[in-house]
């Protein structure tokens, strides 16, 4: 890993001060997209360069067509770039085929949505246990997993339950928990309260930053102020571009 970024050069600073490896390392990243029936080519992302290190707790921000939506789905592993590198845990990412962003996807990302993406016609135990299933984990272990985690977001009771027997905030705690059942390198989070009354959100708000306390890596992407003051990072996009990355202690990377 140090090899590779040698090569890519220096790194953003961490919480406290120290340069260290990261988690996450986007080197000038371009985005093009082609407008569906037409030649026309939009730049979604230009020339983006961020790191993000283990533990950190980031919201990504932005209006509509600034390209967090874009940024998130490359993070994410579920696009790639047109140009630039994508460092992933220290492995350049950038070209890798779509089945083998699949397998990276599947054993080391956690993702909640604003739809909270469970599957309608399992309960919500079943769910949980689908993406272990195609890991092969066996039964017994991925339904203990399973239950221990659905248990911690206070679902202990409604395991058996299908989602639409369930309020939207309890859908959300479901996903939550989807999302750590494979102890993913870190969580991406798309707007996870967008669909929720305010009260309602502020519960999972707390479970986010409980988790963080507890060490885990939270990137959020999300346009409501209240939300993104509630991570340690700021990380602002306008027009495909970093506007402004900012800690919540007032210090200021610097700009891609």
């Amino acid at each position: 890993m140090s090899r590779v970024l040698s090569e890519v050069g220096s790194v953003d600073r961490v919480a406290d001060g120290q340069s260290q490896e990261p988690l996450v390392y986007l080197e000038h990243i371009i985005k093009i997209y082609r407008k569906p029936g037409s030649d026309v080519q939009v730049t979604a992302l230009r020339g983006v360069t961020l790191a993000f290190q283990p533990g950190e707790y980031v919201a990504i921000c932005g209006a509509s067509g600034s390209g967090k939506s874009t940024l998130m789905n490359l993070i994410g592993c579920l696009d790639h770039p047109t140009t630039g590198r994508y460092l992933l845990d220290g492995e350049d990412i950038s070209t890798l085929d779509d089945n083998t962003l699949s397998e990276i996807r599947s054993r080391k990302l956690g993702f909640v949505f604003q739809n909270f993406n469970l599957i309608p016609q399992l309960t919500v135990l079943e769910n949980m246990e689908v993406p272990l299933f195609y890991q092969g984990i066996p039964p017994r272990v991925r339904h203990k997993r399973s239950e221990t985690l659905l248990e911690r977001v206070g679902l202990g009771e409604r395991m058996h339950h299908r989602p639409m027997e369930l309020s939207g905030g309890q859908q959300q705690r479901a996903a939550i928990a989807r999302a750590l059942i494979n102890d993913p390198l870190f969580i991406l989070a798309d707007e996870p309260t967008g669909n929720l009354d305010t009260a309602t959100g502020h519960v999972i708000l707390d479970i986010f930053d409980g988790l963080h306390a507890e060490g885990k890596t939270i990137l959020m992407v999300t346009h409501e102020p209240d939300v993104a003051a509630r991570c340690e990072r700021v990380v602002t996009l306008r027009d495909g571009r970093i506007l402004s990355d900012e800690w919540r202690d007032g210090r200021h990377n610097r700009k891609a």
